[in-house]
């Protein structure tokens, strides 16, 4: 079981992670939405595609771009849509 957390609160947790280049990606269906406001950051993946950000909110704090997903990957990563994934401080624990 892989759980996503920040600022005490799990964000995320699931057994069906998927991991790419070291980041466990979670199903949507794992997460915590009341954690997460869209925003309209975007990078490029050359392999996945164009990646959406999340900014993270728990107990009043803001973790911007914290977690991020892709919507509309590219089909070397089509295993990965809306999956999320998180940095910037939000521990990963197996």
């Amino acid at each position: 079981m892989a759980k996503a957390e920040w600022n005490e609160e799990i964000l995320a947790e699931s057994d069906e992670t998927i991991v790419i280049e070291g980041n466990h990606y979670f199903p949507p269906d794992s997460i915590k939405k009341e954690y997460f406001q869209p925003n309209e950051n975007h990078t490029t993946c050359p392999w996945k595609g164009i990646a959406s950000y999340y900014d993270v909110n728990v107990n009043g704090k803001i973790n911007p771009d914290a977690a991020w997903y892709y919507p509309e990957p590219k089909d070397a990563a089509k295993e990965i849509k809306d999956y999320v994934a998180f940095w910037k401080g939000v521990k990963i624990t197996t």
